[in-house]
Protein backbone atom coordinates (compact mmCIF):
# COMPACT_ATOMS: atom_id res chain seq x y z
CA UNK A 1 0.00 0.00 0.00
CA UNK A 2 1.35 3.42 -0.94
CA UNK A 3 0.89 6.22 1.14
CA UNK A 4 1.00 9.10 1.23
CA UNK A 5 3.40 22.85 5.19
CA UNK A 6 4.77 24.81 4.09
CA UNK A 7 7.92 25.88 5.68
CA UNK A 8 6.00 26.05 9.69
CA UNK A 9 2.72 26.51 8.30
CA UNK A 10 0.40 26.63 5.33
CA UNK A 11 0.20 27.58 1.58
CA UNK A 12 -1.92 30.38 0.70
CA UNK A 13 -5.09 28.43 -0.35
CA UNK A 14 -8.63 29.26 -1.33
CA UNK A 15 -10.30 28.79 1.56
CA UNK A 16 -13.78 27.63 -0.36
CA UNK A 17 -16.67 26.20 1.65
CA UNK A 18 -15.14 22.60 1.80
CA UNK A 19 -12.37 23.94 3.87
CA UNK A 20 -12.90 23.92 7.71
CA UNK A 21 -10.52 24.71 10.75
CA UNK A 22 -9.74 20.95 12.30
CA UNK A 23 -9.22 20.68 16.29
CA UNK A 24 -5.21 21.61 15.88
CA UNK A 25 -6.78 25.11 14.62
CA UNK A 26 -5.22 24.41 11.32
CA UNK A 27 -7.34 24.04 8.02
CA UNK A 28 -8.85 20.33 7.32
CA UNK A 29 -8.41 19.29 4.48
CA UNK A 30 -4.71 19.24 4.10
CA UNK A 31 -1.49 17.55 2.96
CA UNK A 32 1.18 16.63 5.07
CA UNK A 33 3.94 13.64 5.11
CA UNK A 34 4.87 10.83 7.13
CA UNK A 35 7.80 11.30 9.91
CA UNK A 36 8.44 8.18 10.62
CA UNK A 37 9.39 4.97 8.31
CA UNK A 38 7.10 2.90 10.85
CA UNK A 39 3.45 4.45 10.75
CA UNK A 40 0.56 2.11 12.44
CA UNK A 41 -2.42 3.67 10.83
CA UNK A 42 -5.91 2.42 13.58
CA UNK A 43 -9.57 1.55 12.40
CA UNK A 44 -10.68 4.58 14.46
CA UNK A 45 -9.08 7.12 16.82
CA UNK A 46 -7.73 5.74 19.68
CA UNK A 47 -5.24 3.70 20.62
CA UNK A 48 -7.80 0.64 21.43
CA UNK A 49 -8.72 0.34 17.35
CA UNK A 50 -6.68 -2.37 15.56
CA UNK A 51 -3.82 -1.69 13.65
CA UNK A 52 -5.31 -1.87 9.98
CA UNK A 53 -1.50 -1.17 8.54
CA UNK A 54 1.79 0.07 8.82
CA UNK A 55 3.54 2.79 6.15
CA UNK A 56 6.98 1.92 6.39
CA UNK A 57 8.60 5.30 4.58
CA UNK A 58 8.71 8.05 6.19
CA UNK A 59 8.13 11.08 3.61
CA UNK A 60 5.05 9.78 2.17
CA UNK A 61 2.37 12.53 1.69
CA UNK A 62 -0.69 12.06 2.70
CA UNK A 63 -4.24 14.21 3.11
CA UNK A 64 -5.47 14.82 6.73
CA UNK A 65 -9.46 14.60 5.58
CA UNK A 66 -10.48 14.82 9.58
CA UNK A 67 -9.29 15.49 13.01
CA UNK A 68 -10.25 14.02 16.35
CA UNK A 69 -8.51 15.27 19.59
CA UNK A 70 -4.78 14.35 19.17
CA UNK A 71 -6.05 11.56 16.02
CA UNK A 72 -5.76 12.64 12.45
CA UNK A 73 -7.73 10.64 9.90
CA UNK A 74 -5.60 10.67 5.85
CA UNK A 75 -6.27 8.95 3.01
CA UNK A 76 -3.05 8.04 0.70
CA UNK A 77 -2.70 8.65 -3.05
CA UNK A 78 -4.41 5.60 -3.58
CA UNK A 79 -7.52 6.25 -1.94
CA UNK A 80 -6.65 4.29 1.54
CA UNK A 81 -7.94 6.01 4.75
CA UNK A 82 -7.28 5.48 8.19
CA UNK A 83 -6.57 6.74 11.58
CA UNK A 84 -3.05 8.16 12.78
CA UNK A 85 -1.27 9.72 15.89
CA UNK A 86 -0.24 13.46 15.16
CA UNK A 87 3.22 13.42 16.47
CA UNK A 88 3.80 11.15 13.69
CA UNK A 89 2.51 13.33 10.78
CA UNK A 90 5.14 16.03 9.90
CA UNK A 91 3.99 19.63 7.96
CA UNK A 92 7.39 19.16 5.78
CA UNK A 93 5.25 19.18 2.02
CA UNK A 94 6.15 15.86 -0.40
CA UNK A 95 4.16 14.79 -3.29
CA UNK A 96 4.06 11.63 -5.57
CA UNK A 97 4.64 11.89 -9.21
CA UNK A 98 1.23 10.65 -11.02
CA UNK A 99 0.98 9.89 -14.38
CA UNK A 100 -2.17 8.51 -16.79
CA UNK A 101 -0.55 5.22 -17.56
CA UNK A 102 2.58 3.49 -15.34
CA UNK A 103 4.86 3.69 -18.61
CA UNK A 104 4.60 7.74 -19.16
CA UNK A 105 7.21 9.73 -17.57
CA UNK A 106 6.81 13.20 -16.05
CA UNK A 107 9.06 16.00 -17.30
CA UNK A 108 11.00 18.45 -14.64
CA UNK A 109 12.10 21.09 -16.22
CA UNK A 110 14.87 23.77 -15.58
CA UNK A 111 12.58 26.48 -14.64
CA UNK A 112 8.80 27.04 -14.50
CA UNK A 113 7.56 26.90 -18.37
CA UNK A 114 7.34 23.55 -20.51
CA UNK A 115 9.87 25.21 -23.54
CA UNK A 116 13.15 25.08 -20.90
CA UNK A 117 15.41 22.38 -21.15
CA UNK A 118 14.21 19.09 -19.13
CA UNK A 119 15.66 17.89 -16.87
CA UNK A 120 14.66 15.17 -15.62
CA UNK A 121 12.12 12.05 -16.41
CA UNK A 122 10.49 10.65 -13.17
CA UNK A 123 8.62 7.39 -13.13
CA UNK A 124 4.63 7.34 -11.69
CA UNK A 125 4.91 7.00 -7.96
CA UNK A 126 8.16 8.74 -7.59
CA UNK A 127 7.99 10.89 -3.90
CA UNK A 128 9.55 14.33 -4.22
CA UNK A 129 9.74 17.41 -1.76
CA UNK A 130 7.85 19.92 -2.98
CA UNK A 131 9.99 23.45 -2.29
CA UNK A 132 7.10 26.11 -3.76
CA UNK A 133 4.08 25.74 -6.34
CA UNK A 134 2.86 28.69 -7.97
CA UNK A 135 0.85 29.34 -11.00
CA UNK A 136 0.31 25.97 -11.98
CA UNK A 137 4.10 25.06 -11.12
CA UNK A 138 5.78 23.23 -8.53
CA UNK A 139 9.93 22.98 -8.22
CA UNK A 140 10.61 19.83 -6.46
CA UNK A 141 13.66 17.93 -5.81
CA UNK A 142 14.70 14.47 -4.88
CA UNK A 143 17.12 12.14 -5.09
CA UNK A 144 19.12 12.95 -8.46
CA UNK A 145 16.55 15.40 -9.67
CA UNK A 146 15.73 19.15 -8.61
CA UNK A 147 13.70 21.46 -10.88
CA UNK A 148 9.58 22.14 -12.23
CA UNK A 149 7.10 20.47 -12.66
CA UNK A 150 3.36 20.67 -13.95
CA UNK A 151 1.08 20.87 -10.86
CA UNK A 152 -1.45 18.87 -12.50
CA UNK A 153 1.08 16.17 -12.22
CA UNK A 154 1.83 15.60 -8.45
CA UNK A 155 -0.73 14.12 -5.67
CA UNK A 156 0.10 15.89 -2.57
CA UNK A 157 -0.30 19.86 -3.43
CA UNK A 158 -3.83 20.77 -4.17
CA UNK A 159 -4.86 22.42 -7.73
CA UNK A 160 -4.96 26.00 -6.88
CA UNK A 161 -2.72 25.60 -3.61
CA UNK A 162 0.56 27.90 -3.39
CA UNK A 163 3.69 26.95 -1.00
CA UNK A 164 6.26 28.85 -0.23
Amino acid sequence: MLAASVNSGFAARDTSKDTQVGASGLPVPRYVSLKSDHVNVRAGPTKDNDVAWVYTKSGLPVEITAEYENWRRVRDSEGAEGWVYHSLLSGRRTAVVTMKSKDDLAPIYDSADAKSAVAARLQAGVVAQVKRCKDGWCRVLGNGFDGWIEQQRLWGVYADEKVD
